[in-house]
């Protein structure tokens, strides 16, 4: 027992270590976001760089570097822009991909497998490489610096296609007869039993959309030229190559820009661990 205990407490400390490790550039950023440029260059070299300023040494208060910031650029407008960018794919997304994911796993149809092959194979394109034709779709439609135009073109997702396949592979065909039996039609069998129960590859496909676009940057650079449809990336580029560079603002900025990217793994890093769980396993 005791020796059980004992590596319990090596692998606790030893797990929380690498936890702190990989923290680290957060914390720095966090506490420099609390500084002016002079403190945050004095201390880089030592220990003080992970540690707050003291309280006598803060003008302002430890909060005057995102108050300006928030005064310098319009911070919550990018914000705001990125949530319905971002927010809006995910939800579109959820939809499309899983129902495409869910006819891939269960509907017999001809070359089922070849387009299972054509989804997969599109994951290897470079998304740079499709970004002139798509604007060119994009501006004929009209809907240059418009939520549509950022949204609509990356709602299908290959990678998310392919997680709701493999999750839907491993789903009970047990409950599905029985809802057949009960007079559900497909649809009600998707919407009324299939999607409450899958969780977890839903909160995966959630997590890695957000991910992958709230860090976008190229495409809101061509589509959203006009200033109040700027996404936060876009954003703090602006910011930072708007003489004075003040680097205790940009963290304060980037702070705020890392925020709802932790809060939404936090609440769904439960269903994300299980939902790569039950991928995978067949073909």
């Amino acid at each position: 027992m005791k020796q059980t205990l004992t590596q319990k407490i090596i692998l606790y400390v030893t797990l929380s270590i690498i936890t702190v490790i990989f923290l680290f550039p957060l914390i720095w950023m966090l506490v420099s976001s609390m500084k002016n440029e002079f403190q945050i260059f004095r201390d880089m070299t030592s220990l003080k760089a992970f540690l707050p300023p003291l309280p006598s040494e803060v003008e302002g208060g430890y909060f005057h570097n995102y108050v300006e910031a928030f005064q310098r650029v319009d911070l919550m407008r990018y914000i705001v822009n990125s949530l319905i960018y971002t927010i809006g794919i995910i939800i579109f997304g959820l939809i499309v991909n899983s129902m495409a994911g869910y006819a891939l796993a269960r509907f017999k149809f001809p070359l089922a497998g070849f387009w299972l092959g054509v989804i997969i194979a599109t994951l290897i394109i470079p998304p740079e490489s499709i970004f002139l034709p798509l604007y060119v779709l994009v501006y004929d439609l009209g809907w240059v610096n418009t939520y549509t135009g950022l949204i609509v073109p990356f709602i299908a997702n290959a990678f998310a296609i392919f997680l709701f396949r493999q999750f839907f592979l491993d789903f009970p065909r047990e409950l599905e007869e029985a809802a057949k039996i009960d007079g559900c039609s497909q649809i009600g069998i998707f919407f009324r039993i299939i999607v409450p129960l899958s969780k977890p590859v839903f909160a995966t496909v959630a997590i890695v959309l957000f991910i992958n676009h709230w860090n976008d940057f190229l495409w809101p650079l061509v589509v959203a030229s006009d200033e109040s449809m700027r996404t936060i990336q876009i954003g703090l580029q602006y910011f930072m190559n708007d003489p004075p560079i003040r680097w205790g603002q940009v963290m304060a900025a980037l702070t705020v820009a890392t925020i709802p990217m932790l809060i939404i793994f936090t609440f769904l890093q439960r269903y994300y661990v299980q939902g790569l769980a039950h991928t995978g396993s067949k073909n």
